[in-house]
């Protein structure tokens, strides 16, 4: 198996850390996201994960965990959707749009304050990107822990947000609380956006979010099969991007690895094409069958 692993990739305690961190938040991050296309809120997760930039960023100018940054700041940006408006379509297009400004504003202004104060560009760099390789044993034990929280949460809302996310006209009829059931929801991906900022960065957290599942929806035919299909696609894709860039160290004389983030939004990527592909492809061949 030399090919695929070099050698002593796992003996790595940084590579062996972060590939947990990312199977623990692709996990958590396949199974929120699932909801979110389902919702039709990519949008708003995007919108979040500028949010987690300015909190990371707010939280690296004045000396606090990034963790704690990405997290807190989305947090306070699906709040500040939900106080704007979030229950109907057009009003959390509206809010996602002015949170989205706001928070790329706060983030590029924290970002220059940083390069002001520091003479190192890592700092800016992993806010950005990701360090995943970087995450302490101790921040690995949060990130589990928020994380199964998530999980937990997101299956006491289960039914309702199911109910919601389908009909949210007939849920409403049902007597369904629709706009505690998107606040409860929108604050779960919030948490989930800021997870993911710490495996691939704030800039491209939505990946996670929004590639596996929406792959897996193409193919799933249950929400079991879909939900499994949305985690497997996810870790496969995060566990092959720390794999990929650990031994990208060896491919060029140059001993220059490649970011984890690029490859783990790279598989994501490759990832939706082939399943378009496999779909397609059934789709022909089933339509030709019948004529």
């Amino acid at each position: 198996m030399h090919w695929l692993f070099e050698p002593g990739i796992w003996s790595n305690a940084a590579v062996r850390t972060g590939a947990g961190v990312g199977v623990v938040v692709a996990t958590v991050s396949a199974l929120v996201g699932l909801f979110t296309v389902m919702r039709s809120q990519s949008f708003a997760g995007h919108a979040l994960a500028d949010v987690a930039t300015a909190g990371g960023a707010g939280a690296g100018l004045f000396g606090f965990s990034p963790l704690a940054g990405f997290v807190i700041g989305s947090l306070l940006g699906a709040g500040a959707m939900e106080a704007i408006g979030v229950e109907r379509v057009r009003q959390r297009d509206v809010a996602t749009g002015v949170v989205l400004g706001g928070a790329t504003g706060l983030a590029a202004l924290f970002l220059y304050l940083i390069t002001l104060s520091s003479s190192s560009a890592g700092s800016t760099q992993s806010i950005l990107f990701g360090s995943l390789f970087t995450v302490s044993n101790s921040s690995f034990g949060v990130i589990a822990v928020v994380a199964a929280a998530v999980c937990l949460a997101l299956a006491a809302l289960g039914r309702p947000l199911l109910f919601v996310s389908v009909s949210p006209d007939a849920a409403r009829a049902r007597g369904v609380a629709v706009r505690r059931v998107a606040l409860a929801y929108t604050l779960l991906m919030a948490v989930t956006v800021g997870l993911s900022a710490i495996v691939i960065g704030s800039v491209l957290s939505t990946a996670l979010l929004i590639g596996p599942p929406a792959a897996a929806l193409r193919l799933g035919r249950g929400l079991w099969t879909t939900l499994a299909l949305a985690v497997a696609l996810g870790v496969g894709a995060v566990g092959f991007g720390v794999v990929a860039s650990y031994d990208s160290y060896y491919w060029w004389p140059s001993h220059r690895a490649l970011p984890v983030s690029f490859c783990v939004v790279a598989l994501v990527v490759l990832e939706l094409v082939l399943v378009n592909v496999v779909v397609r492809t059934t789709r022909r061949r089933d339509a030709g069958a019948r004529v």
